[in-house]
């Protein structure tokens, strides 16, 4: 989806809530089956930039996101969202690898998404419309969401996620597995909810990819925060051996063989 598409979409009217802001992360630890898989991790998030979540797999990545998203309890440390000790409704968006669709048209699916985030219904159907003009779904719309190619039903997911107007948006490997077609689609939404004001944090293991959409990184490995840094700078001179081996294309192994988590 290239940007001259994405401007002449309808505007839905993205906007973020500055009381959310800082999101404070300290002593973040998430423990299961007697293995710790997040441990210990202190970081700050600041509206604006667009996040790349990086590392091995086992790095402790996806369990991160659900940790900030509020979907698992950790085991230990406090997270924070503008002072306030839970995110508030519709705050935080979560898009994952392989969305979840209802059994119902695109349109149907956005439109129940719209009502599950408080939007009456007399402004639902503009709403709609915007949205799928910003997905560039609208020769979808009758379609059931469930025989989309997986580039559509990813690009649904999104727009579903966008329609929350939340704060930040997290998104757990969103172009696994697409083409570069649907995969550029996907990135073009990225850089429109960033111009919107919403931070983004994603997970991605395509050094392209975080190159062309994120400000900075923050790596991770065996479930810890390495580094956090802008992205030029990571891949160029990364300031960490973890990160050197990663891009080098070397194989890290974790320190202590109990960690491990996705």
């Amino acid at each position: 989806m290239p940007e001259a598409a994405l401007a002449l979409a309808p505007s839905v009217a993205l906007t973020g809530d500055d009381r959310f802001w800082p999101v404070e992360i300290n002593g973040l630890t998430y423990a299961a089956g007697g293995k710790v898989l997040v441990d210990g991790l202190n970081f700050r998030i600041v509206q604006g930039p667009v996040t790349a979540i990086m590392g091995p797999n086992g790095a402790g990545k996806s369990i991160t996101l659900r940790l900030i998203a509020g979907l698992i309890a950790p085991s230990a440390g406090t997270m924070s969202y503008g002072g306030a000790s839970m995110p508030g409704a519709n705050q935080i968006a979560v898009v994952f690898q392989r969305p979840v669709l209802l059994r119902r048209s695109v349109a149907a699916n956005l439109d129940h998404a719209l009502k599950t985030y408080g939007v009456d219904r007399d402004q639902r159907r503009d709403r709609v419309k915007a949205l799928l003009a910003l997905g560039q779904l609208e020769d979808l719309a009758r379609q059931p969401a469930r025989v989309l190619s997986g580039g559509e039903q990813q690009r649904l997911a999104l727009v579903r996620a966008l329609a929350a107007e939340p704060c930040l948006l997290l998104l757990d490997e969103p172009t696994a597995s697409l083409d570069p077609q649907a995969t550029a689609a996907i990135e073009g939404l990225i850089a429109r909810a960033k111009a919107d004001g919403i931070k983004v944090m994603l997970i991605t293991h395509d050094r392209g990819q975080a190159q062309r959409v994120a400000d900075d990184v923050l790596f991770m490995h065996a479930g810890r925060i390495v580094e956090q840094t802008p992205t030029d700078r990571f891949f160029d001179r990364p300031q960490s051996p973890e990160a050197a081996a990663y891009n080098d294309g070397r194989l890290l192994l974790p320190s202590n063989a109990s960690n491990s988590g996705s």
